[in-house]
């Protein structure tokens, strides 16, 4: 059963309306995991924002966005604020933007389950911990009371992982969540993403410029660029016979382990240049 439809969504931007996004379709169903992956600008962000009704007054959005029937374009901030931490939420890419860096990160894990739940502090104490340890956190009744800044990059980036998941929402949106971490913390949060998700069951679109990150979450991807859909399928057929330049190109630079000793590492750029050929 479908749980988000995408149906010809265009983004523009500005009195000059800029284009962002450029009509793309997709429909993501219950417990599925679908990867947005395209370089900087392709338009992956736009479109996770335009689901969660959180783009600029200056954006001008059209088409069709559908969670569970409910038309996200068009309505009103308040029915939002009742689907966003409660049917849907998101993992921000920078934690310490996401995170109030004067609040102990227990308390603002805890206002998702006060403001959706209306949880009395004892119990909400009781989940925040418990939910910090289903994320991988060691001793989470000490990072309930730490502040934001006492924490490691790794460690804030799973508490706002279980800020997003501590209502059990049906769809998890994840706007690049391990680039800013080094390779083995990221290993590590894409692992406790994983198992998370299993056990909730919940749907995850996942955002990133990388292949190799996102065969990690995902079954199927979409390929963005400028602002358009340019290939979609599994990771597998992805990876084994990927149609579209830039996709072979995205392949190409994800297969670093058949790099050759004193050869120049392969760009995007090189496969436009032998399609032109």
């Amino acid at each position: 059963m479908s749980l988000l439809e995408v149906r010809d969504l265009r983004v523009t931007f500005g009195r000059r309306r800029i284009e962002a996004v450029r009509g793309i379709d997709f429909v993501l169903g219950e417990g599925e995991r679908l990867g947005l992956i395209g370089e900087s600008g392709s338009g992956k962000t736009v479109t996770a924002l335009a689901v969660m009704g959180l783009l600029p007054e200056n954006a001008t959005v059209t088409g069709s966005v559908r969670l569970r029937g409910t038309e996200i374009i068009g309505q009103p901030e308040a029915g939002l604020a009742r689907l966003r931490g409660d049917v849907l939420s998101m993992v921000f890419q920078e934690p310490m933007t996401a995170l109030d860096p004067t609040m102990r990160v227990g308390r603002q894990v805890a206002e998702v389950l006060r403001l959706h739940q209306g949880a009395e502090a004892g119990r909400a104490r009781q989940r925040v911990v418990a939910m910090l340890a289903e994320v991988g956190l060691a001793d989470p009744g000490r990072i309930a009371d730490a502040f934001p800044h006492q924490l490691s990059g790794g460690q804030r980036q799973r508490v706002i992982l279980a800020m997003a998941l501590i209502n059990s929402p049906e769809l998890v949106i994840c706007d690049e969540p391990t680039t800013a971490l080094d390779v083995t913390v990221q290993a590590l949060v894409l692992q406790k993403l994983d198992e998370v998700l299993t056990a909730s069951r919940a749907a995850c679109l996942f955002i990133s410029h990388d292949l190799a990150v996102v065969s990690q979450v995902c079954d199927q991807v979409l390929v963005m660029l400028d602002g358009e859909v340019v290939e979609a399928g599994s990771v597998t057929r992805l990876f084994t016979d990927p149609q579209h330049p830039y996709t072979r190109g995205l392949v190409a630079t994800a297969r670093l382990d058949q790099a050759v000793p004193g050869q120049r590492l392969p760009t995007v750029e090189d496969f436009y240049r032998a399609e032109q050929r």
